[in-house]
């Protein structure tokens, strides 16, 4: 222990929170007239879900992560956040209803389909071919060392 300061966890768990939580309750509350009229429990479960489909970002304060997003970044949160929020609308709301329904899959990964990022480029994808074909050069031949007599 660094400090002789007892730790109380009521005191240290208020500062840490997923940074898509904000978000996720935001949209629930603006794609469902349900939740707007005071549904609590459909507001949680509904979050809950939408919640599952994203990938968990815990920071202390939201601008320790929005100071180091591009616009395309925060453009591109939005429309995962968005999507998930609405699959999860389906999907609870199908589940009420006592149908069996099974939630899209989803890419988890934020941030991965920016098009400034260079793509990876594959060892198995085969070298483009020119025009003009180059002829092969022949190996290099080793030296061995001659013997003295």
């Amino acid at each position: 222990m660094l400090t002789s300061r007892p730790y109380i966890l009521e005191d240290e768990v208020d500062f840490l929170h997923n940074y898509y939580e904000r978000l996720v309750v935001q949209e629930v509350y603006d794609q469902s007239e349900r939740v707007q009229q005071g549904d609590r429990d459909f507001l949680a479960d509904v979050a809950c879900v939408a919640l599952n489909r994203l990938p968990p970002r815990y920071i202390r304060h939201d601008v320790d992560m929005t100071f180091f997003m591009s616009p395309q970044d925060m453009v591109e949160i939005a429309n995962k956040v968005s999507q998930a929020v609405k699959d999860a609308l389906h999907y609870v709301e199908s589940r009420e209803r006592g149908e069996e329904v099974r939630l899209p899959s989803v890419d988890v990964s934020l941030i991965s389909t920016r098009g400034d990022k260079p793509a990876k480029a594959s060892k198995t994808a085969a070298p483009e071919k020119s025009e003009s074909p180059k002829p092969a050069k022949a190996p290099a031949k080793t030296k061995t060392p001659k013997k003295k007599t």
